[in-house]
């Protein structure tokens, strides 16, 4: 008797047998396009996607007004990076004055 599952929607799905299972372990073993990877293979595996980045930048809450934020917004997906660019640029010709109010 095969052995089934109820999902939580109510589905219920059959499980494989064991022989099922075998034939199906068979063909992946003969299918010369998908070889299973050594030890050797799968603990050089790296973490997918993006690499880490060497210099991090730092994440903040920063007040700034209206109109700043939507013409950055406007310019589209990127937004973000362009305005550190334009604020790394404005500190090649500025010094930040360290006044308190």
């Amino acid at each position: 008797m095969s052995k089934s599952l109820t999902l939580r929607s109510g589905r219920r799905v059959v499980l494989n047998d064991a022989d099922e299972e075998s034939a199906i372990q068979a063909g992946i073993d003969a299918d010369p396009d998908a070889p299973e990877p050594s030890d050797a293979e799968t603990k050089d595996l790296r973490r997918l996607g993006r690499p880490p980045l060497a210099v991090t930048k730092e994440r903040i809450t920063i007040r700034l007004s209206p109109e700043v934020v939507e013409a950055f917004r406007e310019t589209g997906k990127g937004w973000q990076t362009r305005m550190d660019a334009a604020l790394k640029d404005w500190l090649k010709d500025h010094t930040p004055s360290s006044n308190s109010r």
